[in-house]
């Protein structure tokens, strides 16, 4: 399958006088698995839905392939999107849910069916959606984005909801669509809920780009420390000053070291005769890198998510 590109470029939108999204910039590439992060109020359903053609950009484009979703073809066979996990008639069974929507997307009764099994609602099938854990309805928004067998997916938040074991089974489903060649863009507003799940990053915040790369380079932002208790501080720290490494305070009278590995640090102390009680190396995990990102913005967040 060969999927178009999300393109992004300089969008903004203003509702009176909060800037919701503020001149964004950036590109979902084809079979690749895209988180788009940041906290609640960061812009990203708004954005989602100016892509959607929901909302009219005050500035700047949201296309698909070169095309704005209003000009595609036939756009429920282009864009599988799931907005939100309660746009559902609570009276209606999953199945008749799917059903309702497959004509507009040129789907049969049998990829109905094939799509419950897919998303593990094969047996609840004939049961009403208004009696569904929001879980479940998750899963019913994802197979109600797949009825058309787009090569492009747009899903906001996921992941809320699902149990551990949900969670590993979205992600092992998002990674499939991705290896066949489909364009996935996945928004939520933690990190850990994705990192094992995407290929590349964007992050936002205030509506504004903060972050944009492969998570293999916003692995590399992590600070890795080497923490050290000695009951001679002093002299440890005059033997950072000579090595040149950096210093700070840890918890409970630890001794944080940068730009330095655990096996240096040992070698050096051992041999300047300085005892140690602990030698570990420890890193800031993607979390703190994700919300360093953000944090300026965090107190300041507009009312538009």
């Amino acid at each position: 399958m060969t999927a178009p590109a999300i393109e992004i470029r300089h969008l903004t939108k203003t509702f009176g006088p909060v800037r919701a999204v503020d001149d964004l910039s950036f590109t979902v590439a084809p079979g690749r698995v895209t988180g788009f992060l940041g906290p609640n109020g960061a812009g990203k359903t708004t954005t989602l839905r100016m892509l959607l053609g929901l909302v009219s950009p005050t500035s700047g484009t949201a296309t698909i392939g070169g095309r704005r979703y209003a000009e595609l073809d036939q756009p429920l066979r282009a864009v599988g999107a799931a907005l939100e996990a309660s746009d559902f008639h609570p009276g209606r069974t999953a199945r008749d849910h799917l059903r309702v929507s497959a004509p507009k997307a040129g789907a049969s009764d049998a990829r109905v069916d094939e799509l419950l099994e897919l998303v593990g609602l094969g047996a609840a099938a004939t049961r009403r959606v208004g009696g569904f854990s929001l879980g479940m309805r998750q899963r019913l928004g994802l197979a109600a984005t797949l009825l058309g067998d787009p090569p492009v997916l747009l899903l906001d938040e996921p992941a809320n909801g699902l149990d551990p074991e949900g969670i590993r089974w979205l992600r092992d489903l998002l990674r499939s669509l991705a290896a066949e060649g489909r364009t996935v863009l996945v928004s939520s507003h933690v990190l850990s809920e994705v990192q094992q799940t995407v290929d590349d990053i964007v992050v936002i915040a205030r509506g504004r780009l903060v972050h944009a790369s492969t998570l293999p380079e916003l692995v590399a932002m992590a600070e890795h420390r080497v923490v050290v208790r000695t009951p001679n501080p002093a002299g440890l720290h005059a033997l950072a000053e000579r090595s040149g490494w950096t210093t700070r305070a840890g918890h409970e009278g630890a001794v944080e070291l940068s730009g330095v590995d655990p096996a240096t640090v040992g070698h050096a102390a051992f041999t300047a005769g300085i005892e140690l009680h602990e030698l570990s190396n420890r890193g800031a995990s993607l979390e703190d890198v994700f919300l360093g990102l953000t944090a300026p913005a965090a107190s300041t967040e507009g009312a538009t998510r």
